[in-house]
């Protein structure tokens, strides 16, 4: 074995039988981070790894260029009501977005509230707000460390006081649902971690309630209770008339239940609009009609009106039929439907009548992205981001009745593009699947073999990788290298279909589509294996381990980023049961098979010495939702096993949750971390 510089681990004896198979894991001890030895363990390989980090030769010059391009003045679209117009914006000078809101679209700004005064060392931030129908009172979530945990407050507009509503408990809240009267809201109410509520059974004791403004949340009233289904999420809402309240029960991302009610009716009885259909299903209501976005019976997505007097399904009424691209998004906006699709994992967008007869396309550049369409469906303004790899983010207004597009706000950065150049390539998986890669390059990079290439990936919970304007490829790019993304099984790029090929028992496919891109950049003489590095967080973590693991030989670097990589126990810390329908469960004798044949860490302990690539893992100390105990164990692993002289580090971020920190200078620093390391190790 080779002599490392990082702290040796001491293992344990532990190995289970699962369906069987004895299964190790010298590193379980590892999992209890409140322990003195863990806490003691986790502070010597986050100080050897930053002072290695720190040696980096073009780390300060990263660091230099970053601050250029992250600190930056923008502004995001605005919401209005009644007349309030309500926007986030960037400063260049401030760690943290400020809220403003102004009377009239053009009015003088006033801070609503600012989240870089709410903690002397920034670690209050904000999560989410909402403003109510008219405008007076907006509900905004707070969150300790970026974590995924929250609580709910009010403020008033008008005196920019809070309100004395304090409601805990919010962390899988993504909404405020106020009522039309603006006295109350729906939100969904998740108890606290007890003896009684356990962490991983947690999401399964969610409820959808309604707060009256002035009263006691711990008495507000049960809407919709618990699932007692950890595998679930629990939502709800209610229509902007205040007629008709939703409740949905999402069993992962493929799947989702819904049911409606009258509320002007006291004491209705829920009605099911879905249950029992292995599809997924999405709803929004305009003067009493619903408007059900799913993919059962089209993998890329259909319409349907339905009048809530005649829910069963026969009475359902298709307007919008499945086109040969993916229907991703929908909204209402001025009396009219906005339809959001990719193709060939860029955006287009449609406008239709609420019939569904298309009325125009929207104008916009190639080959990019734009966010969510935001309007109300009363007035005919509507607001969307644009962006691509070569342009930041562009701000439109359009007008849903004639059609005329103008710009608004555009991010203005110290960048020359004019090199750059975005082509979109075409590629054999292991199977013979095709599978489409962005490759972003200089125009005068060659293809010697030689070019310093970043190859980064996800493939997962129906998320797709489409075209975005990232400071960390821009510099990058400026130092030489490549930057490659792939369209990979398990995202949903192209439809359900795609995402279903690359989860639960078909998961290897991901991976295998990733070993294929990096052996494409090879074959096309971009690149070469002493030049590849590799980068995922999250569920690309889990890709980039999974990679790291099957195929050490193939990359010279890889950047895993909060992570899971035990596999076989991952549902049992953090949000892990929820993800139960995508990955499967070791408690299931078939996915048990599948999961163990390539979760990161149990090949890493039977495999015993290898030669692995250099590996850098960015874990986060606030991480509630994927546990840091996968970074922890497969970094102990790596590093106990290692026979190359390649570095392993474990890298860990302060205050920060899975998104990692919400204060520019913590991304700066992860971000130049990053890029010193395969700048180092690429060239």
């Amino acid at each position: 074995m080779q002599t490392h510089p990082w702290p040796s681990t001491r293992k344990e004896a532990i190995v289970d039988v699962l369906h069987g198979v004895k299964v190790a894991d010298p590193y379980r001890w590892l999992e209890n981070e409140e322990s003195a030895e863990v806490q003691t363990w986790m502070k010597v390989q986050d100080d050897h790894a930053r002072a290695e980090l720190a040696k980096l030769p073009t780390r300060g010059a990263f660091t230099e260029r970053l601050t250029k391009l992250l600190y930056y003045d923008a502004v995001n679209p605005p919401t209005h009501r009644k007349g309030r117009f309500f926007f986030a914006r960037k400063h260049a000078d401030k760690e943290k977005l400020i809220v403003y809101w102004n009377q009239g679209e053009h009015g003088t700004d006033k801070v609503l509230f600012d989240p870089n005064k709410w903690s002397a060392d920034g670690t209050k931030g904000l999560g989410d707000w909402w403003p109510s129908p008219d405008g007076k009172l907006v509900a905004y979530s707070v969150k300790e460390n970026n974590s995924d945990e929250s609580f709910t407050k009010v403020i008033e507009v008008a005196t920019g006081k809070d309100l004395p509503d304090v409601i805990p408990g919010t962390k899988y809240t993504d909404k405020a649902a106020w009522r039309a009267d603006g006295k109350g809201f729906y939100y969904v109410w998740l108890p606290p971690i007890s003896d009684k509520v356990k962490i991983a059974d947690r999401p399964g004791h969610a409820e959808l309630r309604y707060h009256a403004l002035g009263s006691d949340p711990a008495v507000d009233p049960i809407v919709h209770p618990a699932t007692g289904n950890a595998t679930a999420f629990l939502d709800g809402g209610i229509s902007r008339d205040g007629h008709w309240l939703w409740a949905m029960i999402q069993h992962g991302w493929r799947s989702s239940e819904l049911y409606f009610k009258d509320a002007r009716k006291p004491g209705a009885k829920w009605t099911t609009l879905v249950k029992d259909v292995d599809a997924s299903f999405e709803l929004k209501i305009w003067r009493d009609r619903f408007y059900v976005l799913t993919n059962d019976g089209a993998p890329r997505f259909k319409i349907y009106k339905i009048d809530p007097q005649k829910p069963e399904r026969a009475a359902w009424k298709e307007i919008i039929a499945q086109g040969d691209s993916l229907l991703q998004d929908y909204s209402i906006v001025g009396e009219h439907l906005t339809l959001k699709y990719l193709r060939n994992a860029a955006s287009e967008a449609f406008v239709h009548d609420l019939d569904g007869k298309r009325v125009r396309e929207v104008a916009m550049p190639p080959l990019g992205t734009i966010g969510k369409i935001i309007g109300n469906p009363d007035e005919d303004t509507a607001y969307f981001g644009h962006w691509s790899f070569t342009s930041p983010t562009v701000i439109y207004k359009t007008s849903i009745k004639t059609g005329k597009v103008t710009e608004w706000a555009r991010v203005k950065l110290p960048i020359e593009t004019a090199n750059m150049t975005v082509e979109q390539v075409f590629y054999p998986s292991k199977d013979g699947t095709k599978i489409s890669m962005f490759l972003i390059r200089n125009e005068d990079s060659k293809p010697d073999g030689k070019q310093p290439t970043m190859l980064y990936g996800y493939g997962g919970f129906n998320e797709p990788m489409t075209p975005g304007f990232s400071a960390s490829i821009v510099a990058w790019l400026e130092r030489g290298g490549i930057y490659a993304i792939p369209n990979l099984r398990g995202g949903n790029e192209y439809g359900e279909e795609w995402h279903r090929a690359g989860m639960l028992l078909q998961k290897q496919n991901t991976f295998d589509d990733f070993i294929a891109a990096g052996e494409f950049l090879i074959k096309s003489g971009w690149t070469s294996a002493a030049h590849l590095g590799i980068s995922g967080a999250s569920n690309g973590g889990l890709l980039v381990g999974a990679v790291l693991t099957q195929r050490p030989d193939l990359f010279k670097a890889v950047a895993c980023g909060v992570p899971l990589l035990d596999m076989l126990r991952y549902h049992l810390s953090g949000s892990g049961k929820t993800w139960v329908p995508e990955y499967g469960s070791a408690e299931d004798p078939a996915q048990f098979k599948a999961i163990h044949a390539y979760s990161p860490y149990r090949r890493a302990v039977e495999a015993g010495p290898q030669k692995y690539p250099a590996v850098l893992f960015d874990s986060a100390d606030h991480d509630d939702r994927v546990d840091p105990l996968h970074a922890r164990k497969l970094a102990a692993v790596l590093q106990a096993n290692q026979l190359a002289t390649a570095p392993l580090l474990l890298r860990i971020e302060r205050n920060a949750g899975h998104g990692g920190a919400d204060m520019v200078k913590q991304t700066v620093e992860r971000t130049a971390d990053e890029l010193a390391f395969f700048d180092r190790l690429l060239r």
